[in-house]
């Protein structure tokens, strides 16, 4: 039985070390990342029995992939892996960060083009069987964002999800260097009538649902949660299916500084977190993903809005206080952060 079984890339991440630019680096720290992929880390390391799908080339990109995800107790045993064909027209996918500080802010790049994950179709994924065995699904929007095949799968499995009985979460995860705001727009309409946790930010509900949070700076980079609770009980009153609205709240004081809150909307009364003000980040990607994974294990668990939202806030601020996309903090830190707990050491 798995309790949360999520769907996307996973790309190979290159980052430059202290704080250098790409182009003048000598040596590139190697990990794994992705939206999805991140949220099934996470979970695994919450404790929850986690899967990760997705569709991998068979060469030692996919392997590195796999691998880590073991390592990370997530089961792989559903990727579709595809033979290497020697030359690279099908690939996984890589992506480069440089970390920024003071008035520098962090920078990705991706390298992710004919990716086998965006050569996915209909019906090359067991669905049925999948989540005839789970109590979870949860998918971005980065995945749909890849090829139009990748979109229809997303599509095909939320509907076997919802038709399974497991409950469906998607966090909107806006990208401008994936597709337009239209085409987010006309693509993610037609999942969220079959999601009940919906995720997102304002700038991601005002791109991919055309819902615009009023006062809304072009930076969309503001602690006041009154600006977004419009926009989530539009959605809700839009998507009467949607029983939780998410979001997390930054300010980006520096590369290295922020301040970091976050929402939950019940349908009926919202819940705030407690703010984490001039958190110390060491590399903010991320963020939001452990945001959801926070969220997630705290409604399986049947926790009250208001004891999830602290939660996942408390164990996504902690995200950002370690190198990569993986969360390495405990469940132990995560409800000490929440209730306001001081960083002296123990011993």
């Amino acid at each position: 039985m798995y309790d949360v079984v999520t769907f996307g890339e996973a790309m190979i991440r290159l980052s430059s070390q202290e704080y250098r630019r790409l182009e003048n680096a000598d040596r590139l720290d190697v990990q794994i990342g992705g939206g999805e992929y991140n949220v099934a880390v996470a979970c695994a390391h919450l404790g929850l029995s986690t899967a990760w799908v997705s569709r991998l080339v068979d060469n030692w990109t996919g392997w590195i992939i796999r691998n880590k995800g073991r390592e990370h107790g997530v089961d792989v045993s559903n990727i579709v892996w595809v033979p290497f064909d020697g030359v690279g027209l099908e690939r996984n996918g890589f992506y480069h960060m440089e970390v920024g500080v003071g008035p520098r802010a962090s920078a990705v790049t991706y390298d992710r083009g004919h990716s086998a994950i965006s050569k996915v179709e209909p019906g090359m994924i067991d669905w049925a069987s999948i989540f005839d065995v789970s109590k979870w699904f949860h998918v971005s929007g980065i995945t749909p964002a890849l090829s139009e095949g990748a979109a229809a799968t997303t599509l095909e499995a939320l509907k076997a999800a919802s038709s399974a009985g497991v409950t469906t979460s998607f966090d909107l995860n806006f990208r401008s260097k994936l597709w337009t705001s239209e085409q987010a727009q006309e693509t993610i309409a037609r999942f969220i009538p079959h999601v009940k946790v919906l995720i997102g930010n304002e700038e991601d509900f005002e791109k991919t649902l055309g819902l615009k949070a009023e006062g809304t700076s072009e930076s969309y980079d503001s602690l006041d949660p009154e600006s977004y609770k419009s926009v989530a009980t539009r959605a809700v009153e839009a998507y009467p299916n949607v029983e939780y609205v998410g979001t997390t709240l930054r300010v980006a004081k520096t590369g290295l500084l922020n301040d970091w809150r976050t929402l939950l909307y019940d349908g009926n009364d919202f819940y705030l977190s407690r703010i984490y003000e001039d958190l110390e980040m060491v590399d903010r990607v991320g963020g939001g993903d452990n945001f959801s994974a926070g969220l997630i294990d705290s409604l399986l668990s049947g926790k009250s809005p208001q004891d999830a939202i602290d939660f996942a806030g408390g164990y996504s601020a902690l995200a950002h206080t370690f190198p990569g996309d993986v969360n390495w903090a405990t469940r132990e830190e995560a409800e000490s952060a929440m209730k306001g707990g001081g960083a002296r050491i123990r011993r």
